[in-house]
């Protein structure tokens, strides 16, 4: 069978883009100045800016966003009447973690086993790099058929709003036909797949206070209120025995009607260790595409090293809410305020402090655009058919995108197949995946412009 020109182009390319996403992972742009400095972010964005002016961009342009980050944006004029198409990815990455738990330096791209290791490889600087592959390999075949405007946000890993905020402010730029979100990816590598919903997000840091001080735990200890102990129990009281979440007023027994994920492939792809059960009631999808969960993802106190034997007098914690497609954000944020402020023991003194969110998502599978994007994956994926699945992570743009521009259709594709671990250490891309979703989306970008003309 006779490769597809676009295929020939992309595979030829390939090369190029490893050494561009090499240069791209360096960036330690991680968009928390108590974490990387400010300057890393910056020159990650600087980077993204050069290579759309390298392609030809019009109107390149670092957005000061209200969050104190910058998104890059670029225009590329198409042929007279075509469709315009908004491709999104965001450049800054989760922190590493623990260090030395990787195998190889976070910020060093590392071929091994076939894959391509690093943070954001494939969350979300591979996304970007997929979007460059999708428009050189069109210009190597006729032309970029459709406009395409680019935007790549600086601080979608921290939830903060920026860019949401940004285009509120400035509706017309971003306006667009169609949008492409290169954030999300395929339920597992080589299965082609789009993402119908995805569950908003809402996150708060609690503060409990029960003394002025600390005090000497022998003297004091079994009267004194711990802030420590309190703040263990008022965590606790988010979840029942089993796991599930349980926040005061919030539904959580929703059902996923959809492509399934069976338990094993799960426990197998989030390395649950054996003898150790699953958490939550329904199916796997029903807990991860379809219901709420909380966790928490951090906790101010003394560490074991250097521990002192003292009652504590605080404790703080950051904790972060998934909700589902169908609840609200807004709402939720409410419901969870109220309930951490009701389950504190012993009368601590409670404050709240919201420090993100964004609304969950979803997506009409059944439009034009999806049809030209499941034409495009069955040449990408040959004996392939597109899959829809949900994805219980957030990307708020999306909401906001769909409020600005409620014509437009809104496609979520990307790198991060389980395999990639985006969010750990390890994380990687697949070069094939890569490789295949550039193909994808050049064939989407050629379907759609077509069928726009019939």
């Amino acid at each position: 069978m006779t490769a597809h020109p676009i295929s020939e182009t992309i595979a030829s390319l390939m090369p190029r883009a490893k050494a561009e996403l090499t240069e791209l992972v360096a960036f330690q742009s991680v968009a928390d100045p108590a974490v990387y400095p400010r300057s890393e972010c910056d020159a990650a964005a600087e980077w993204v800016a050069g290579a759309l002016r390298d392609e030809g961009f019009q109107d390149v342009a670092l957005l000061d966003t209200p969050d104190g980050s910058r998104s890059v944006y670029g225009y590329l004029p198409g042929p007279a009447g075509a469709p315009t198409v908004l491709l999104y990815a965001h450049y800054d990455v989760q922190p590493p973690l623990d260090e030395s738990a990787w195998l190889s330096p976070p910020f060093e791209l590392t071929e091994r086993d076939g894959r391509w290791f690093g943070r954001g490889s494939a969350d979300c600087k591979g996304g970007f790099i997929m979007h460059l592959l999708a428009l050189r390999a069109l210009k190597a075949n006729g032309g970029v058929p459709v406009s395409v405007k680019v935007i790549a946000e600086g601080s979608e890993e921290q939830g903060t709003g920026g860019l949401e905020q940004y285009a509120q402010a400035h509706p017309e730029l971003l306006a667009a036909d169609t949008v492409v979100i290169g954030d999300t990816g395929n339920f597992r590598a080589g299965l082609p797949t789009v993402t119908s919903t995805l569950r908003g997000m809402t996150m708060l840091r609690v503060q409990l206070d029960t003394l002025e001080g600390n005090l000497h735990s022998g003297q004091f200890g079994g009267a004194a209120p711990d802030a420590l102990a309190a703040m263990i129990q008022l965590l606790a009281s988010l979840r029942a025995a089993d796991g599930t979440t349980t926040v005061d007023g919030l539904t959580a027994d929703a059902k996923w009607d959809g492509l399934q994920y069976p338990e094993a492939e799960f426990r197998q792809d989030a390395k649950v260790l054996n003898g150790v059960g699953l958490i939550g009631t329904g199916t796997v999808a029903d807990r991860i595409w379809a219901r709420p969960a909380v966790t928490v993802i951090g906790i101010d106190c003394p560490p074991v090293v250097g521990a002192t034997p003292s009652v504590q007098a605080g404790a703080r914690a950051q904790i972060s809410l998934r909700v589902p497609p169908g609840s609200d954000a807004d709402e939720a944020t409410k419901l969870l305020t109220a309930h951490l402020r009701s389950h504190a023991p012993w009368g601590a003194r409670v404050s709240v402090e919201q420090v993100g969110q964004g609304q969950p998502f979803r997506a009409d599978v059944s439009s034009p655009a999806y049809t030209a994007m499941a034409d495009a994956m069955r040449v990408a994926y040959p004996g392939e058919e597109m899959q829809s699945s949900g994805m219980g992570g957030s990307i708020p743009l999306c909401n906001a995108l769909s409020v600005l521009y409620p014509e437009a259709e809104i496609l979520l594709i990307g790198l991060s197949e389980p395999e990639a671990q985006i969010h750990a250490v390890n994380e990687s891309v697949s070069p094939q995946e890569l490789e295949r979703m550039s193909v994808a989306e050049a064939l989407f970008l050629q379907n759609y412009a077509a069928s726009r003309k019939a």
